[in-house]
Order: structure tokens, then sequence, then C-alpha cells
């Protein structure tokens, strides 16, 4: 038996050797006349016939305004039916889709689409306080040199279109599809086809540029994992703008002719829930903070949710009681959970239907298929032993095929041997099940002894007046890190410091109980739903008058 952290997936199935373009046109002449997409809230519904009609004439378009194969077109938008389409249409037009994150400003706006250059971009013209067309008129044609055509998305007033065009206008029938037809001959798997922007936590954001091959076969192995039919109808609540949304959940549908079911243009949990009872969805999707949202509604009770079979639960750990409650309340049997990172298409990792519920609550499955992973000392880079902590690296057709003009970044990501290093702290058991333990630069060093957030959160969550709960290290003078949790209260329940600290005497060591400890009502996140971790540092950090402590 092999006793050192390495796995590698099956062979089977093979990988698909296509575009997205040919592989959606094959499955569209198949489903002509089957609902390909649902969004409730613009009142839309296109069959894979209606989809591919309109998806091709956005490529012709796109190529008539004078874009050519290779140039950068970003998204700056929420969820919408425009969104898929340009997805689609990018992809069959030799363009590369830009993802924008809808709550940039105008700095993060004016990086990201000058570090690659976009030539084009499809915007919304506002959403709440964000004014998404002022903001590029405010930059201008100065500080932002590549960018020669917007296009506003049309479903809402805009009083002032000068220097902008309509997105609708781009979906007129096309007088000659003969350069499209040209550009497709010439598409290959291997070309880029999206480019996503890292959080960007630790410095300006990087652009990770995904292939066909990368994204496409990544959505049609995580539908596997869930065994998706053209029978499904999913659920998808996260943002287009991030893998969740255009890889988990629009290629893993596409791929498998299932129904694409957008309940709200961002995440709103009685949206969801009201979506789930209507469409009868047989799948859902969701980080943990969506499920906890939805299984904590005032009126979850009054929706009729018994459709539902599968789904997805990923983008940050699992806590194990909130698992155990989507499987039982929510009538998520069959729920995988899934592991991965931008720069790996997204997923390495994912539970299946089959898989042992004690193991779909624990880990986030196993590794998927053509991939490779190996959790290694991140210090000496040697493969450590099964059930060891490390560094978890990922290897196969998933890995990116570079960060966008930043071949420096690049080679501190992938290695010679062409594994990327994720940051990431795992363990792999006997039978292949990883589990996720936390970020390297999450852990906690107290006084020589390395601990890991993930463990503590776990406990805490067992806590019946518990709600949720983040734990992060803060500075002290006198073990280099201590223990800091902030802590959501179960609605109707009462508890405060001496009752957290009496619950963990006697249940876990004494050096892991958190000497502070904080009664919040949310957490700072993304606009995906993770916890932004480094945020409760430093918020704790000032208001403890903290500082960081350096060791030699």
């Amino acid at each position: 038996m092999n006793t050192l952290s390495h796995e590698r997936g099956t062979r089977f199935p093979e990988l698909i050797d296509k575009t997205i373009g040919d592989v959606f046109d094959e499955i569209a002449t198949n489903l002509g006349n089957h609902i390909a997409v649902v969004s409730r809230h613009e009142g839309v519904r296109l069959t894979y016939g209606e989809l591919r009609e309109k998806s091709n004439r956005l490529a012709a378009a796109l190529l008539d305004s004078g874009l050519v194969p290779g140039d950068r077109i970003g998204i700056w938008s929420h969820t919408n039916i425009a969104w898929l389409l340009l997805q689609l249409a990018t992809a069959k037009a030799g363009l590369i889709l830009v993802n924008i994150n809808p709550a940039y400003r105008t700095s993060e706006l004016e990086h990201a689409l000058n570090l690659v250059g976009c030539k084009a971009i499809v915007t919304m013209v506002r959403y709440r306080s964000s004014e998404y067309l002022n903001m590029l008129r405010e930059l201008g044609k100065a500080r932002l040199p590549t960018l020669e055509t917007i296009w506003w998305i049309d479903d809402t007033d805009c009083p002032d279109e000068a220097g902008a065009q309509r997105f609708s206008d781009l979906l007129r029938p096309a007088a000659d599809g003969a350069p499209l037809r040209d550009v497709r001959r010439n598409v290959r798997p291997d070309d880029a086809v999206n480019i996503q922007f890292t959080s960007g936590t630790t410095g300006l954001p990087k652009a990770a540029t995904l292939s066909h091959r990368n994204i496409l076969n990544n959505g049609f192995f995580v539908g596997e994992c869930m065994k998706l039919t053209h029978e499904d109808r999913v659920c998808v609540p996260v943002p287009m703008y991030h893998c969740f949304g255009m890889v988990m959940g629009n290629l893993a549908c596409l791929t498998h002719g299932s129904t694409l079911v957008y309940p709200a243009e961002r995440f709103d949990a009685e949206a969801v829930l009201e979506t789930v009872q209507a469409e009868k969805c047989t799948a859902l999707y969701g980080v943990p903070t969506m499920f906890i949202a939805a299984l904590n509604h005032p009126r979850f009770a009054q929706f009729d949710v018994s459709s539902l079979r599968t789904g997805i639960m990923a983008g940050s750990p699992c806590p194990i009681e909130i698992m155990r409650r989507v499987v039982g309340d929510m009538h998520l049997s069959e729920v995988t959970t899934a592991y991965g990172m931008t720069e790996t298409s997204p997923v390495s990792c994912q539970s299946t239907t089959d898989t042992p519920v004690e193991k779909r609550v624990s880990t986030v499955g196993q590794v998927l298929p053509h991939l490779e992973i190996k959790i290694v000392d991140p210090l000496t880079g040697q493969t450590v032993e099964r059930g060891q902590p490390g560094e978890l690296c990922t290897r196969g057709y998933s890995v990116m095929l570079g960060y966008w003009n930043q071949p420096e970044r690049t080679r501190e990501a992938i290695d010679a041997e062409g594994f990327m290093h994720t940051g990431d702290l795992a363990t792999i058991d006997a039978h292949g099940y990883v589990n996720i333990v936390g970020r390297i630069k999450d852990m906690v060093i107290r006084g020589g002894e390395n601990l890991y957030p993930r463990e503590i959160e776990e406990f805490l969550y067992t806590c019946p007046s518990v709600l949720d709960v983040q734990v992060v290290g803060v500075p002290d003078k006198q073990f280099g890190e201590e223990l800091c949790a902030w802590i959501v209260v179960r609605p109707g329940a009462a508890l405060d410091d001496d009752a957290v600290r009496a619950f963990c005497q006697g249940r876990i060591a004494h050096y892991k109980v958190p000497k502070y400890i904080r009664f919040v009502d949310s957490f700072p996140t993304t606009v995906t739903g993770k916890i932004q971790k480094y945020l409760i540092r430093q918020v704790m950090s000032e208001e403890l008058g903290l500082k960081e402590q350096h060791t030699a």
C-alpha cells in the first residue's frame, strides 16, 4: 500500500478533446427543444436550440465589430442571460472572456482591464450603488488605452448612451455567417478562452488564464460526480464571474444537457427557496454561508424543496453540522463537496453521489479523473506520509495556462514538474479522501504548536448555541500568536465568553481554547460568500492594539 500522500485519478471517461463551442452545439443538436436555461429574475426561458442560435448570432456580431481571435473582452455583470450568451459566443469566436468582479471599483477595474489589455467590455449600467458605466467613463481613454468598445446590457434605463452601444444590437441576425465559420475551424482546445482574477488578498489580483480544455473538462467531470442528466434542473445562485458559476454551473450543466436555473442577479436566500420549489430543481449549489442562510430563513419550512437530490457545497470548508442539516432538512441526500481554486479550473477533488455519508460530511472527496494530487511539506517540498498535513499540490489538464503577462508569478505557482501549489493545508487518508485543514497563511503557531482553525471551528459548531464561527490567529507577545473566535449565536439562544470556555473545558486541549471571543451578526465576505479571515484578523488586531510578533 502507498503510505505517501500521493493520489492519481482514474483515466475514465476520456478527456474531451474539443472546444466549448463544438461540444455545446452537439448537445444542442440532440436536445434542441429541451430547456437549457431559466432566468427567474428576467422572466426568460431558452431552449438549447434557441441558445445555440442566439450565441451564434452574438459570436458573428462580435467578429463583425472588429474583434479578432485572441482579443480580450470583459464582462462586468451579475448573473443574467447576457452573461451566458457571451460565455458561449466568445468561445465560438476565438475570443478570451475576461471576468470582472461586480464589486470592483475604479482602481481595481483599471488594473484588471489594463493588465490583460481588454479591447471591449460588456457591462451592466448600474447595480444598487455601483454605477458601472460612470466608472468606465471616469477612467476614460487616457487610463484605459486598450479599451475601444463598451456595450451596455440594456435591460434598464441609460439616460446617457454617449460612448456606449446597446448589447441587444449585437443579437440582430447576422448578414453573413461565413467569418464565424472560418474562425471556428481554427479554434483549438488548448487556446485560451477565459481569464479570471484571483482574490488579490496578498497583493494586486493576478489574471489566471484558462483554456477550453481546462474548463470544459472540469465542468464535465464535476457534472459526472453528481450524475447529471438532461432530466436535472440545477439551481445556480453563485456568481458567474467566478468558476463556481461559469464552470461548475454553466459548463457542468451544458455538457450534460441539464437545465440551468438562475434564481436572481445575486444570492438571495428566499429567491433560492422560491426557485427550487417553482422550478422543481433537482440540484442546488452554494458556499456554506449560502446554505446556512437558506436553512435559517424564517420561512424555510413553508417551501417545498423535496425535489432536490444533489448539488455542490464548496468555496470554503463545510461545517459538518451544517452538512448534516443540508442532507436531512433540504433533502440533498446526494449532495457533493468539492475543492479547488481558480488556477485549477477550478475543481481538483470532489465527492460523488456514491461517497459514504460520513466521508461526504467530513472530506472534499477524492481526486478527479485525469488529475494528480500530492501533499508536501511546505518547507522541504517532500511528500508527507498519509494523514499528515501539508500543502496540497495539483497536476494535470486542469492547471491553468499561467498568469497573463506575469511569467515570474506563474513560475512561483507552478513548479518545474507541473504541479500547482495551492497554498492550502490538507491531509489524505488511506482511501484517498482529502480533508482541507486550512490555509498555510491561516495556520496559527502558538508557542511552537501548529494549530488549525478548521479543527477548532468544527468543535465549536457542536455547541448548540453556535450558528456560525470563524477562528483566526492574532499577534501575541508571549506565544507569538493567540486564537480568536468570532461567533454568530443561534436565534433565541444566549451565549457569553464564560459559557464558550465552559463548553471547551475538558473537551479540547487548553491551548486550543480561544483567548479572544467576539459575538457578531455576520462575517466579512467576498461577493462569492467566502469568509475574509484576514479582515477578521485585521479588525481584532486593531481593536486589541496588537502588533505582529516576528521571530528570528
